[in-house]
Order: C-alpha cells, then structure tokens, then sequence
C-alpha cells in the first residue's frame, strides 16, 4: 500500500528568541525537524513533504544537507494546521494510499508509534486517526472523546469541553494517519469560523466522521510523543527528557 508523510514545519517560533523556524531549533544537538523525520525514515516511509513558512530559505537550506530527497511545499501564510496541509494538496492527489501528518516541532514521535497506529488504522478499516497520549494533566489539551465501541466521537477541544469532558486524561498528540482520498474530500469544507480566523486539521476529523465514516485513536506508549517546546524554557526541557531517557540522537 501506498503511504506518506507530511511534516508541519511553518511555525515562526517568536519565543525561542532565534531567527530560524522553530523546527529548527536543537534537541541533543539536532533540530526538531529532523528527530520527526528520522522516526518517519524508520517507519519505512521514504515518500516526505515538509511544508514550510517562516523563514523558509532555512528549512530549503537544511533540506539540501539531508542524505535523501524530501520535498518541500511553502505555506506563505500561517493560517492554521489545516490550511498547512492544503498547501501539500497537490502532493497528496499524486500519491494517494495514506497518510502520516505530524508535527515538526514534536521530536519525540517515534517509529514504532507511527508503524503501530498506522496498523490500528488499516485494521480498523478507518478513514482517520489520531495519535493520541495519556497524560496524569491534560489541561489546554484536546479530549479525545470515544464512542461505547471504542472509535472516536470526537476530539474537544479545551476552551470547548464541560467538566465531564476536562476530566478525560486521554488527549490529541497532534498526529494523524488518514486515507488520503478521505482527507481530500473534506480539506476545502474546512472553515476558518473562529477566533484566530484560522484552518484547523482537527476540524477534518470532524468532517469525516459527519459524512458517517469511521475515525478511531491510537494511544501511544509514551506521553512524550505529544511533547513540544513554545519558549526556550521548555526546549531545554526537552533536551533533559532526551537525555534522562536515553532517547537516540542522530548520526
């Protein structure tokens, strides 16, 4: 089967005090973009599109150094993790099967919680599904919220949930596989009828599970796939998690 990846790296990262996109900011001495697209490489996905916005000419600049081709689409307005991925619209039609969309600034995914949700997903015959993490504090998080057969209902966000809702300690990670051919068929339904007026990736799970299709959650072994650093403070963080749990740095 067909199956690929797309790597959210757009974001400008104000708080990390560098003029780089935040992707490129270092864990053990290498940048968050390349921790996920080395657990991509190990899942036995070669196939790799990283959209790009901020400061794009760093993340062409670093892409030229891998020792493999990935290809690169620019997301010239940061709008939302949905409208990064309709940016990739053009890579997904071509390639078809499925698809792994991640984060770029969560260097903790792993190969084995990419390989194991996506045999969730086959098995399970879903059109979608989340990544998901259980953490002891799940507060600014997104619930996921199941149905009696376990599949997803839906994922809540925080600001939206009830106090039933807030005591769910099972969040989104901000990872998902989805059938592509599912995906492209809600991508452009995706409104920006909120706030931040901005496109979000969730909403087409939403969109999927409307049009009666079946989303399910994969619950990865370790909370720290949901992991990310906003402020220089947390990325050191991140760098004493790698370092207190042995996670592998790159060659």
């Amino acid at each position: 089967m067909n199956k690929c990846a797309v790597i959210l790296a757009g974001g400008e990262g104000k708080r990390m005090g560098s003029e780089k996109p935040k992707t490129l900011c270092e864990v053990l001495g290498k940048p968050m973009l390349r921790w996920v697209i080395d657990a991509v490489k190990d899942a036995g996905i070669d196939d790799i599109c990283i959209v790009k916005g901020y400061r794009a000419e760093y993340i062409d600049e670093y892409v030229e150094t891998l020792p493999f081709s990935v290809k690169t689409v620019l997301q010239a307005e940061r709008l939302g993790t949905g409208h990064a991925v309709m940016m990739a619209r053009a890579f997904l039609e071509e390639r078809g099967g499925s698809v792994v969309i991640l984060g770029g600034d969560a260097p903790f995914v792993d190969a084995d919680t990419i390989r194991d949700s996506l045999s969730q997903h086959i098995k399970t015959n879903s059109s979608a599904t989340v990544i998901s993490a259980s953490v002891s504090d799940s507060t600014g998080y997104g619930r996921i919220v199941r149905n009696d057969d376990n599949s997803l209902k839906a994922i809540v966000e925080h600001k939206d949930a009830d106090d039933e809702i807030k005591k769910i300690k099972e969040i989104n990670s901000g990872a998902y596989w989805f059938e592509t051919e599912d995906l492209l068929s809600v991508l452009d339904s995706i409104t920006a009828d909120n706030n931040a007026k901005e496109y979000y990736l969730p909403d087409a799970l939403k969109l999927i599970i409307a049009k009666g299709k079946k989303a399910g959650a994969f619950v990865a072994k370790s909370a720290d796939v949901a992991l990310g650093a906003n402020d220089p403070a947390q990325l050191e963080e991140l760098n004493q998690i790698a370092i207190e749990k042995g996670y592998a740095k790159a060659e």
